[in-house]
């Protein structure tokens, strides 16, 4: 039976599970053996992404090996994976970046589809707070600019009646991350394309989902 390969990221308060392979398939929890059980309990919820990505979610696998663990830190505590994994600095051929591209442009479409069919008006959390519909997309959206600057990806100048500066970012990072690497990272100091893809999806799909359920009654 095929298994997928698992990345942990911990530190005495959080960890992460990380699906290799599968951007924006990672969760959290507050060992180890939770952020494993919480990713397989996420699997049927990635298939949906994997299959508006074009590709077979009868790849995917409850079965978990984990390949590798990195020590976390104060992102990681806050709740997002931030270590980058030496997985990450595998090259990426020209078939492999472009899978990688379409799972990530695949979480857009999810967040997309999900915002469309949510209140304004999301349930608070149990301690009241939380972000509503349109905030929460606006927190993607920002947070894709800083992304962006991690690979070198310049925000374009906004131009009267022009394009979207925010769908322009998106188009400029699925153009490098569609690129084969030899796994360094675009500017110096910067994220190998194997992470960027990672933590942009991750960071889609946990709001996404997050809309998804603070959304039903």
């Amino acid at each position: 039976m095929s298994s997928v390969d698992v990345c942990i990221e911990s530190t005495p308060k959080r960890a992460f599970a990380v699906a290799l392979g599968w951007p924006g398939w990672a969760r959290s929890g507050k060992t180890e053996e939770a952020a494993i059980a919480a990713l397989v309990d996420y699997t049927d919820r990635y298939a949906v992404v994997v299959s508006e990505a074009g590709h077979d979610p009868a790849a995917l696998t409850a079965a978990v090996h984990v390949v590798e663990r990195v020590a976390g830190d104060m992102t990681t505590e806050f709740g997002a994976p931030g270590a980058i994994a030496a997985a990450d600095a595998l090259p990426l051929t020209a078939a492999g970046a472009a899978r990688e591209a379409a799972l990530v442009a695949a979480a857009w479409r999810v967040l997309a589809s999900t915002a469309a069919a949510s209140p304004e008006a999301l349930r608070k959390g149990p301690r009241g707070g939380g972000r509503d519909r349109g905030p929460m997309v606006d927190h993607v959206v920002g947070a894709e600019a800083a992304y962006a600057r991690k690979l070198g990806v310049r925000a374009p100048k906004p131009l009267p009646g022009g394009a979207d500066p925010a769908e322009l970012i998106r188009v400029s990072l699925l153009d490098l991350l569609a690129r084969p690497s030899d796994g360094t990272p675009p500017r110096e100091g910067g994220w190998p394309p194997r992470y960027a893809a990672r933590r942009i999806a991750w960071h889609v799909l946990d709001h996404a989902w997050e809309m998804a359920d603070r959304g039903t009654p």
